[in-house]
């Protein structure tokens, strides 16, 4: 096994390969929308469309210097003449006339040179990669920089590997000095990482292969690495702590590995698949940002369940009883004997009876603190991912700020609208471009019957007009707007426009960065619902089946959504509001949240939070099923895991607080935000909320009506109950209980 796992493992490697070059940029807009559409038909039919490739230029001397409109010439002419260049439009666009005013600052000491550049994201990202080494720097008497919406995916994409190895430089050292104070042997150490590198290079293989077929955004790659090695931890800690505990029980190595697989194996298979069920409503959204996130986490969880079922048992055989060795803190110790299994005077143990003690106040003063934190989520706001995402020190920002702070015509990007199916009379398009410039927001309507604002037509259409607008069935009008794109009055702006009638025949798109925002918008909430409904539908079935109860499901939903939003409002505090922003380093404070962010977050947090408590339920069921004691089987439940679950969180949180040190805001977020929902959930939630919820739940926590207990009993998931330990302790008899049901003293049985 351990010599097929080994040829299977160089097979991915040789597929993982390319990956970062098999994948693709952008992804953030909805490909189904109408300001899709629009977008299509004017560059098929048009040639048309936003300016996605902005040269900022910035002179040694005055913008009207002989010498500097001479290089600036010089400058528009080399850009023009690069390969996948569609149109150019420049202040330095010739001698005599007037320059567009939109195209010089409001101090008049920069220009713009604004091109379209052709193709998808990825060939606008290709294409700015060839050109911006021949037109930025210094050009001549010019100090060029480079931003628009093809040069941000490009530098997104360069930063996103570099990040990546410095996230995996961070994260790595760490986890394996922290593995070996986990697990006290430097042997035991190494099989986390193993089974780590079958997850993430398997997961990096699966998305090369996926990427053939449809698009997958290189943001997945982040993900992976993290999702990767922290699974893939989880799960060898809690099979190799079980197997360990096992044999110090005194079973042989063939019986503690059998047990181990039968009991930490088959939750192992379970706690899969709900992380890989939570990853899946992804699959639901629009846009292929999110759903390359699934594929990512469905391949990290698929291969992380492989790697703990198949390479470590085969790692586990060949160990034996070396599984010990390499003690490297053994000296440390001074000979104290290592704990295995649950003991009554644990942390987790007399934390879990306290909490039982007092369920009530316990809960209250959580719930209160939780709610404190959930506060800001109720004032979110939402964008998407542009320049401002980037490091302050990326070209793209640098050009994003100034176009916002001195180029006010240019920062809205204006909207596109298309009429299509019969172009219309002069007259009806007049009368429409006129009914259009009368929309809160819209300063300008350029067609070929002339120049509108305000309700009025201001001016003839250039000549040539007719060449740029019209095709034979169809034309289309260009508005200009200073309104910001991200934001509530772009959606307006947007609606009102929509809300136009369009000429006798003629259908109406509406496109452009805001529109493209609203349709974003949509999409997403109009999916949410059923991401949702998958989610808790699924999850409370998967956890019926492992535990044949209906409370324990629901409690688990409950209790997750609670450390979700408390996540969310701990985002929206630090990266929407701008507080305690050391903690996320450097970063541009938007007053918005990036939309899908919260989104990803709900998948790949809830996921990792039935992880956790699918672990804390099997050990919490073994014993009750065992002792039938509710409230001692929460208490011994919480002492076997509570350390190993505390280690496997502080370990994922590594990762994920890797990420942090990255240059992409909506990674940071993610990082951050699952790191701190991973600490929550296993201290608050896990080591508190839990076990007050159960001891007021007391025996209902297990019930469920006949006819599903009877479909439980033939087709759900059912623990094995090793033999009680023939040492005394409270593990070997069910111990006697006070009158409230807490282990410890004399009183009624529960």
């Amino acid at each position: 096994m351990l010599t097929l796992s080994a040829l299977g493992f160089l097979l991915i490697a040789v597929v993982s390969g390319p990956v970062m070059t098999s994948l693709s940029a952008g992804g953030f807009d909805d490909p189904d929308s109408e300001s899709a559409a629009a977008s299509d038909i004017l560059e098929d039919r048009f040639d048309a469309g936003d300016a996605n490739f902005i040269l900022l230029v910035t002179p040694d001397k005055a913008l009207d210097d002989p010498q500097t409109r001479r290089d600036g010439e010089r400058l528009t002419k080399k850009l023009a003449a690069q390969d996948g260049v569609e149109s150019v439009d420049s202040y330095f666009a010739g001698q005599g006339g007037q320059p567009p005013e939109e195209l010089v600052s409001e101090k008049g000491d920069q220009a713009l040179i604004v091109a379209r550049l052709v193709g998808d994201d990825d060939e606008q990202a290709e294409t700015a990669e060839e050109i911006v080494p021949e037109v930025t720097g210094d050009q001549g008497s010019l100090a060029v920089k480079s931003g628009g919406y093809a040069e941000f995916n490009r530098q997104a994409n360069e930063k996103v590997e570099k990040d990546l190895l410095l996230a995996e430089s961070i994260a790595v050292p760490i986890t394996l000095l922290l593995l070996i104070l986990v697990f006290r042997s430097g042997a035991a150490a190494l099989l986390p990482l193993a089974v780590a590198g079958v997850s993430v290079v398997g997961s990096l293989a699966a998305l090369v292969v996926i990427a053939q077929f449809t698009s997958v955004s290189v943001f997945a790659t982040n993900l992976t690495t993290a999702l990767g090695l922290g699974l893939a931890i989880d799960y060898s800690l809690f099979i190799v702590s079980r197997y360990r505990e096992e044999l110090a029980k005194g079973c042989d190595l063939e019986e503690a590995l059998r047990r181990s697989l039968n009991t930490a194996g088959r939750t192992v298979f379970f706690s899969s698949l709900t992380v890989l069920l939570s990853l899946c409503a992804l699959l639901v959204f629009p846009l292929f940002y999110l759903t390359s996130f699934a594929y990512a986490g469905i391949g990290v969880v698929v291969f992380a369940m492989l790697g703990s079922l198949v390479v470590l048992p085969a790692l586990l055989s060949l160990l034996g009883p070396r599984i010990d060795k390499y003690d490297l803190l053994a000296v440390f110790r001074r000979g104290r004997p290592r704990p295995e299994g649950p003991r009554s005077d644990g942390f987790w143990y007399r934390l879990a009876t306290f909490v039982m003690r007092r369920p009530v106040p316990v809960l209250t003063v959580v719930l209160i603190g939780l709610a404190v934190i959930v506060a800001p989520f109720g004032s979110a706001s939402y964008g998407l991912p542009d320049d401002r995402s980037l490091s302050k020190d990326a070209e793209a920002a640098q050009v994003g700020d100034a176009l916002r702070e001195d180029f006010p015509a240019l920062a809205g990007q204006g909207l596109q609208i298309v009429l299509d199916g019969a172009k219309p009379s002069s007259g009806d398009l007049t009368a429409y471009a006129t009914e259009v410039s009368r929309v809160d927001g819209i300063e300008r309507v350029d067609s070929s019957a002339g120049v509108f604002q305000d309700g009025e037509r201001v001016a003839d259409a250039p000549p040539g007009a007719p060449d740029v607008f019209d095709a034979d069935d169809a034309t289309w009008l260009s508005l200009q707007s200073v309104t910001e794109a991200y934001s509530d009055d772009g959606q307006d702006m947007v609606a009102d426009v929509r809300g136009v009638s369009p000429p006798d025949g003629a259908e109406s798109k509406v496109g452009g960065m805001a529109a493209a925002y609203t349709d974003t918008l949509d999409g997403l909430w109009d999916a949410l619902p059923y991401a949702v409904l998958i989610i808790a539908v699924l999850t409370f079935v998967l956890l019926f089946l492992f535990t044949g109860s209906l409370l324990v499901p629901a409690k688990a939903i409950i209790m997750n959504l609670l450390s979700l939003t408390a996540t969310f409002g701990a985002m929206v505090f630090i990266f929407q509001e701008g507080h305690l922003t050391f903690l996320a380093g450097d970063f541009t404070v938007t007053g918005q949240i990036d939309v899908t962010m919260p989104i990803l977050m709900f998948c790949v947090i809830f996921g990792l939070s039935m992880d956790y408590e699918v672990f804390l339920l099997s050990r919490i069921k073994e014993e009750y099923d065992r002792t039938g004691d509710n409230t001692l089987a929460v208490a011994h439940g919480i002492q076997s895991t509570g350390r190993l679950i505390t280690a496997a969180a502080g370990l994922m949180a590594i990762f994920f607080v890797a990420l942090v040190f990255t240059s992409f805001t909506p990674v940071k977020i993610l990082g951050l935000g699952t790191a701190l929902a991973i600490v929550m959930d296993a201290l608050i939630i896990r080591g508190l909320l839990v076990p007050a919820f159960m001891r007021l739940a007391g025996r209902a926590n297990w019930w469920a009506p006949g006819p599903l207990r009877r479909f439980h009993q033939k087709y759900g998931f059912h623990h094995e109950v090793p033999a009680a330990p023939a040492a005394d302790g409270p593990a070997a008899v069910p111990a006697q209980a006070t009158e409230e049901g807490v282990p410890g003293r004399t009183g009624a049985a529960r």
